[in-house]
């Protein structure tokens, strides 16, 4: 980041924050502290890392993106430097 204030020095979690607040926090009315961030957890957990597709991501979520990458076999590296 360069800047303070440029979206576009941190495009992926402004767009992050932008889903989070369209998808969740906007349709809701909190009672309190607590119950906002057990909210926001629950999506993050339940729904956006393990349900949610990502087109980046070959319309996988990222928990199954995670798990897909980790069996594949690491790219050979040349020893030469």
């Amino acid at each position: 980041m360069s800047r303070k204030g440029n979206c576009w020095d941190n495009a992926v979690m402004e767009r992050f924050f932008l889903n989070l607040k369209m998808e969740r926090v906007w349709r809701r009315d909190y009672a309190n502290h607590q119950e906002a961030i057990r909210n926001v957890t629950d999506y993050i957990e339940g729904f956006y890392n393990s349900k949610r597709l990502h087109s980046t991501l070959g319309y996988l979520p990222p928990n199954s993106y995670e798990r897909k990458m980790a069996e594949q076999q690491p790219i050979s590296v040349s020893e030469v430097s």
